[in-house]
Order: structure tokens, then sequence, then C-alpha cells
């Protein structure tokens, strides 16, 4: 233990390189907590035991990089706490210490939020991981934030019910993570946001204190909503130990269609047409440029192109309802109108779950396909719609010749314009960020747009805050910190600047 620690304390004397994607936050560059000791690691042992305290440099690999190997902290210890009581304990402990602390659910974050930055200390929810309860009148389920998304689908799907929340990383992301980043995911349309559906949270402030707002009821009209103060704070204010979901009514009818269209502007009109003629069985409408689907294409095994000819825009339109009847109805007329009037100029519906999936592969793959081909700048920006796809014609237009048209996609929910806009390089550079900051940034805030539409701020975009938010939000923002966490030893460096 002793030489981990010297290791620990000789890495701090050195100055951290910081690539482009991860510029210092001004506080980052200066000693502002302490380093655990001996005694905390007996602390924590005498707590965790031997099984719930990881210290081997090769064990905390996995706890200091983030999914992307964008961001890389050096926590000398991470800590798997099996219970509520355990976090109390824990928290209680760094705040007398002045020890900081990163809370970590699945760590899928594109942002660098759930990974040190310094030596904080690592606090891991993967073992409280317990579905508490289900009530099948009310649609609430109870449970622990380290449960993977993927594991509650299963749990609700034998319940007849669905979580109101889908993402990529679902095999590997915490309810808790999501809950605490305020996830979208692709069925944001149809289910609306994690600040609507959580009806209640868990959580334990910096000093171990506990905050049990785990309420049932959907109706609770007494004092300030607290709970929304936990939604997409990052771990920031409090780390969210349980939480109290609305599930919604499991579909019996699910229809997927994936089309190929001539322009951004189709895409819109189709999306219009969607929400008049499909209404109230429309859950997801997803939309994906020529390149974006390239990459899927080209790096998933067995992956072939749905339609017989290639199309500069595709969009992927699912449908959930109760009568197969009435909804295959409503599908069936929906397209031959697309197609009549050439809103639409090729397009395919699955036939059976299997082709269902293979459709949603190729969407939901887009990412992890660019990410296996060289260093990919990430940007979850929220546009009004009709000027979505407009930032990435001119960002291509910007970065020429620098970078291939072809190494710039688009694609992304158009029911909350929301554009996850994804730029291929060789390596992250100090060049490269340049070149597309703060541009990306100044083109979204002078339209009015978001930075940030459901990845979070994280440690990418505390500096870049203020084109979203004015200094009055701001200053609330640090008000609002300072009150629940004075010592700042949550999850420090991140979110506010």
């Amino acid at each position: 233990m002793a030489a981990v620690l010297a290791r620990a304390a000789a890495a701090l004397t050195r100055p951290r390189r910081f690539h482009s994607a991860c510029r210092p936050h001004p506080a980052a560059t200066r000693r502002l907590f302490n380093s655990v000791t001996g005694e905390d690691v007996a602390f924590f042992r005498g707590v965790l035991g031997e099984s719930g305290v990881v210290e081997d440099p090769s064990e905390l690999e996995p706890y200091n990089a983030d999914w992307l190997k964008k961001y890389r902290g050096r926590a000398p210890i991470a800590l798997l706490p099996s219970s509520t009581e355990h976090v109390q304990r824990l928290l209680a402990h760094c705040s007398q210490r002045n020890l900081a602390v990163v809370p970590q659910g699945g760590n899928t974050g594109l942002v660098g939020g759930s990974v040190p930055v310094q030596d904080e200390v690592v606090l891991s929810l993967k073992r409280l991981s317990r579905i508490r309860s289900f009530d099948p009148v009310a649609g609430v389920v109870q449970c622990d934030a380290g449960v993977v998304l993927e594991h509650l689908s299963e749990y609700l799907a034998h319940h007849h019910h669905v979580v109101p929340l889908d993402l990529g990383a679902k095999g590997s992301c915490h309810i808790g993570g999501n809950v605490s980043t305020n996830a979208g995911g692709i069925r944001y349309l149809r289910y609306g946001s994690l600040h609507g559906s959580v009806i209640g949270v868990e959580a334990v402030l910096a000093d171990g204190t506990l905050l049990d707002l785990m309420s049932t009821l959907r109706k609770d009209n007494t004092g300030y909503d607290l709970k929304q103060l936990f939604i997409g704070a990052e771990g920031s204010l409090g780390v969210v130990t349980a939480v109290s979901l609305l599930a919604a009514p499991k579909p019996s009818s699910v229809n997927v269609s994936f089309l190929g269209v001539r322009s951004y502007e189709c895409v819109l009109k189709l999306f219009m047409a969607a929400k008049r003629q499909l209404g109230e069985i429309l859950s997801a409408y997803e939309f994906m440029d020529h390149t974006s689907l390239s990459y899927p294409l080209k790096q998933l095994m067995n992956a072939r192109h749905p339609l017989a000819s290639e199309y500069p825009f595709y969009v992927l339109v699912e449908t959930s309802g109760s009568n197969a009847d009435h909804d295959q109805e409503k599908v069936n007329a929906f397209l031959e109108e697309a197609m009549e009037n050439e809103t639409v100029l090729d397009g395919v519906v699955a036939q059976d779950e299997t082709q269902k999936s293979e459709l949603w592969a190729l969407r939901e793959e887009i990412g992890p396909s660019l990410g296996a081909c060289g260093a990919v700048y990430k940007y979850d920006v929220s546009i009004p719609h009709h000027l979505m796809y407009s930032l990435v014609e001119d960002l291509r237009t910007h970065l020429h010749p620098l970078v291939p048209a072809h190494r710039i996609a688009g694609y992304g929910h158009v029911g909350d314009a929301n554009l996850h806009l994804n730029i291929l390089a060789d390596a992250f550079t100090d060049e490269m960020e340049e070149k597309i900051e703060p541009f990306v940034y100044e083109w979204i805030s002078a339209r009015g747009g978001s930075i940030s539409a459901e990845h979070g701020i994280g440690y990418m975009k505390p500096h870049k805050l203020h084109y979203s938010k004015s200094p009055h939000a701001i200053r609330l923002m640090h008000q609002l910190k300072h009150t629940l966490d004075p010592l700042g030893i949550l999850n420090p460096f991140k979110v506010l600047p």
C-alpha cells in the first residue's frame, strides 16, 4: 500500500499533460484537496472489507479512463460500496478529510464527467444493483443506482412494462448515471425527459447526510421539488443512490421502417407528416446522413445496406402501440403517401424482431463504428430543427481541406432537435480542437441552441457553459453548489466553470 501511495504522490508532482480535448479546468491546475493516506485506506477497508477497495494499478485502469479513452485520471483508489449506508459513511469521512470524490456508474459518458481529473477517490456504485420493488398498478419501479439499464429493462419486460429510456449503451450504463446526467436517448420523443419520469430519488450529500425523496406518488406539491436538483447534476450536488421511476406499459405492437430521402428538408417534411399521421403511436424518429451510415456498414460483421440504392439521408421511424391492425394501417397510409409525393424515395419495413434489431443496430452502432476508425470529436447539441444539418454543412466548409467531408458525420434525434456531430481524426490534437472550437459553440449560441443536449457538461465543457447560460444563471448554479457541497469535494472540476 505504501508503494502505491508513494507512486501516486510522485505522479502529482509532475504536471498533468492535457491533450486538446481535455483542456484543464482553471481550478484543476492547483492543489485543492488532500491525498489519500494509509489511515484513510484502513478506514475504507473497515467499512467495505477487502473486496470493496481497489488499489492495484491494473485494476484501477477502467475507473481512471473514460469510454472514449479521451480523459484519464490518476485515482489511487476506487471504493465499491454495496449499500446506501456505506456511501454515507464514506462521504462523511471524505468530507472530514477534504478528499475529493468522483461518483461513477457505468462510465459510458462522453464528456469526461465520470473519471478523475487529479487523484480523486472513485466511488463506484456498481454494487448497488438491487431492484427494490415494482408497483404494477402505479407503474412505479424503485431500484438502486447501480442497476444496469438493460437489466432493468429485462426485469420490467417480465411485468409488461418498459423503462422510459433507451440508449445504445444500455448494456453498460447505470440507471443512477442516467438520472445524474439526465440522459435522453432514442425514445425521448415518446416518453420525454427524466425530469418527468423520475418521481423520486435517494441521494447522499457531500457530508454524508441522507436525503430520502423516494416517493412513489406522481403528485406531491409540497414545497420545492428537490429531486430535480440531482437530475442532470452529474454527481456534483449529491450522490444518487436510488431512483423511483415511472415505467410505461410495454407496447404489444412495434413497427420499424428504414427510409431513404433526398435532402434534409425531406427529413423534416417527413417528420411533420409522421407526427400528423402516426400521432400517439410514434415512438422514435431518427435521422442519419450518408456518411454516418457508411461507418456501421463497414464495421459491423455481416452488415448490409437495407435499401437497393444509396441516398443522401436516411430516416428510421418506429411506432409502438397496443393494436397491431390499427398500427399497421396507420403506418401503411403514412408510407404510401410519403412514397406518392416522393418525400421518401425507397424504404423497407421490418417483418420480424430480427429485422427490427438489424435496422436499429445500424443507427445505434454509428458512434462505436466511428470510434473504431480513430479519434472522434463528439458534439451533442440541440439546435432548432430547420438549422440542425446546416451546422454539419458549415463545419465541412470550415474544416476543408484539413478534414475531408466524409470524416464529418451528422445524425441524431429529430424529434427533440438533437444533433450528434462527429469529426473523425487520426488523433486528438491542439490544432484540430482549435479549428473546431470555438467555431461550433459560437455557431450554436448565435442560433439559440444548446451546447449539450443530453450528454451533460462533464469536464469537457465547463469553460463553454457561457454559450448556453447567462452569467446570472451560472452564478446561481455556483450558489447551489456551495450550499450543498461547501467544500466542493463532489466531482470537482466538472459542470461549473
